[in-house]
């Protein structure tokens, strides 16, 4: 959003995991839309990323505000060009979603390998931990490239911040304008490449002078960090934040801290929190400007206490002493008040690996291993840490949902929409990540959603989820998904043989023990053979699991006032019937073990038998057919017959959770208003 708004040509060539930003901007190029200059914007696509830094290179010296986006071995190809730019002072953009340089094997994930070889050019280089500081500091980047007369690779997590849903607050454009200095861009225009006013830039020097001139660029790095920090301060007097070059966070009498930069400090925060409820005394250092390193601010933000450092790096640099980071860190603190305090330093998250809360725990008790690495079993230098069990630290009242889906069968995409219209229609914080593999289509997918009226910081996958759901029924033999589920949580399966005799044949026996240990609650529905009777098709079962999520996860979130928006008397709600299936779980005594079915309200329109939607039960009652408007969340339709306490907006939770009405006008208006693609059933 800052990109479309403060400047106006933006070279690209896609490359993953950024091509998601540029989309975004030529989409506002395509609507017209202006930025903050009354200029409309132009996007340009050259045939490499090389081309997109020389074209970038050659529109900002002539006096455009341009910027680009980019990742891995499109960053590096950038380098010669980044060395001229910064060399010139020149204050171009270069947005990052950082990632994976191939070194071994190909690999299109998140960590810092990029960014770290491109810290030698010049570029002043600010990192965001999440996508809500992504909105607050790209603007900081921006403003601070034209004050400082210097370029920027402004950077985030590739694919963990990159490709992550977040509930966020956005800036708009008169708070935007009054951060940028206009006369600085003014000033310079006015120094820029133009032939009524020529000025010399880029000559070839020699040995007699050459040195000399290098070194004349040491006052705009030296004062860049006030710079930053200024843009910074303007930023916390607008949204009441506190973003300093390096931000501490915990006890105040800490004795161990971690430094780190990008999405891993909000695992850390809350790991954080979790052992100070404990008693622990830890803390972070987040890294938000990281060149020009600024050791005056960075000795500043440790507390005084520290008797041990332990510094993780996103990359690895074989053959070096250390990892970029640490080598900063122990060069900080060599000639401080620190400087008898261990540092250690470790290496995580490469090729986007999951950092969980119990590996930071395991980092903070580490006091032997002077380089170590988590998230891996290592057998050939045993560097790495024993993480241990895995813990909860979401904030109570945090749902956690996971959903298992076939590449290309539209479970990313529902649950997209799923959690779009949680975070639209309620109070409620949301998050979604979806984690796949470079197969991408015909690949296994999982979405790992969170919702809960606490933000969350979670920036690592669904370990301990209240509902799972499995898409693709040859999966349940494949992957252990319902040991991930918490005591009486949800399991929903798609599958075709939902009947008890089915279930006893095709479920593991490990898989009915557990649902009968653990108290899930375990449901089935036959998402193909309702997508084929209801003109769908085979291969559109998202929209049909996406309304058995609303349906069965409104009672686990109704604990924490969550999904539904009814405000009607009880009296006017739909009735509900239930049933119980005796079903004999595997090694189980002769005693029958008793599971939850699908229930549903027992008011009908079309009515549609329990072999239809395989449900879990025993009896042959009919169930009714739900229907209620797509994405987006909500439409103006006064014409729709809607319940007395309904908004005139109608919402997907009014049709699925409000009073019965009469279902057959229901339908009716619905299915003149949207076409059968746009209709989602149960």
């Amino acid at each position: 959003m800052v990109t479309k708004l403060l400047h106006t040509p933006r070279m690209r060539y896609p490359i993953t995991p950024s091509s998601v930003m540029p989309e975004h901007v030529d989409e506002w190029a395509t609507a017209g839309r202006k930025n903050i200059f009354g200029q409309k914007v132009r996007v340009t696509e050259l045939q490499s990323e090389a081309g997109a830094a020389a074209a970038v290179h050659g529109s900002i010296a002539a006096g455009a505000m341009t910027s680009t986006f980019t990742a891995s071995q499109g960053l590096l190809l950038m380098i010669p060009n980044l060395y001229k730019i910064a060399g010139e002072g020149l204050p171009a953009v270069c947005n990052v979603s950082a990632r994976a340089v191939c070194s071994h094997a190909l690999n299109i994930f998140g960590d810092h390998s990029d960014v770290y070889a491109a810290r030698q050019t010049g570029c002043a280089m600010l990192c965001e931990s999440s996508v809500q500081e992504v909105m607050d500091l790209t603007p900081v980047a921006y403003c601070a490239a034209v004050k400082g007369k210097l370029p920027f690779i402004n950077f985030f997590d590739g694919f963990r911040t990159s490709h992550e849903i977040q509930k966020i607050q956005i800036w708009d454009y008169e708070d935007l304008d009054d951060m940028i200095d206009h006369e600085a861009i003014a000033e310079f225009r006015n120094n820029c490449l133009n032939p009524t006013h020529p000025r010399e830039m880029g000559s070839a020097q020699n040995p007699d002078i050459f040195f000399q001139t290098r070194e004349a660029c040491n006052p705009y790095y030296d004062a860049m960090p006030a710079i930053v920090q200024g843009y910074m301060d303007k930023v916390n007097a607008k949204i009441g934040t506190d973003y300093k070059l390096f931000n501490y966070y915990g006890a105040p009498d800490a004795e161990k801290i971690i430094i780190a930069m990008g999405s891993v400090n909000e695992t850390i925060e809350e790991t954080v929190d979790y052992l100070m409820g404990k008693g622990e005394k830890v803390g972070v250092v987040k890294v938000r400007l990281y060149r020009p390193f600024c050791t005056e601010a960075f000795l500043a933000a440790i507390p005084d206490s520290v008797k041990q450092i332990s510094v993780l790096d996103r990359t690895k640099e074989p053959g070096s002493i250390g990892e970029p980071l640490a080598l900063d860190v122990k060069a900080a603190l060599a000639d401080s008040k620190f400087k008898d305090v261990p540092v250690f330093s470790g290496r995580y998250g490469l090729g986007s690996k999951d950092t969980t809360p119990a590996q930071i725990i395991a980092v903070y008790k580490n006091n032997e291993k002077k380089t170590f690495t988590i998230g891996i079993y290592d057998d050939v230098t045993n560097l790495s840490l024993d993480a241990g069990k895995e813990i909860v630290t979401t904030p109570e009242g945090t749902i956690c949902c996971k959903f298992w889906g076939l590449g290309a069968d539209g479970t990313v995409g529902a649950n997209k929409n799923s959690i779009k219209i949680i975070g639209d229609n309620t109070d409620m914080y949301a998050q979604a990540y979806f984690d796949y593999d470079s197969k991408k289509s015909g690949g296994v997918t999982m979405s790992h959603l969170r919702f809960g009226k606490k933000p969350i910081k979670s920036t690592y996958l669904v370990r301990q989820a209240n509902f799972v759901a499995c898409h693709n029924p040859a999966y349940i033999r494949k992957f252990n998904m319902s040991q991930e589920l918490v005591d009486g949580g949800t399991f929903l399966l798609n599958c075709s043989w939902g009947t008890p005799e089915g279930l006893e044949t095709h479920l593991p026996p490990q898989v009915k023990r557990f649902i009968h240990d653990h108290n899930i609650q375990f449901y089935t529905i036959d998402g193909v053979k309702i997508g084929i009777e209801t003109g769908m098709g085979p291969t559109r079962i998202n929209t049909i699991l996406q309304s058995a999520f609303f349906k069965l996860a409104r009672p686990t979130a109704a604990r924490v006032r969550t999904l539904s928006t009814r405000t009607a008397p009880l009296s006017t709600q739909v009735p509900r019937t239930s049933s119980r299936l005796m079903f004999p779980t595997a090694g189980a005594s002769a005693k029958a073990k008793s599971m939850t079915s699908l229930s549903l309200p027992a008011t009908v329109r079309t009515s549609l038998t329990s072999s239809t939607t395989s449900r879990l039960r025993s009896t042959d009652r009919k169930v009714t057919r739900f229907l209620y408007p797509s994405f987006p969340h909500t439409m103006k339709a006064p014409h729709l017959p809607a319940p007395p306490h309904s908004r005139s907006a109608v919402s997907p939770s009014t049709f699925l959770y409000g009073t019965a009405q009469t279902a057959s006008s229901v339908h009716s208006a619905l299915m003149s208003a949207l076409t059968p693609r746009s209709v989602r059933w149960l």
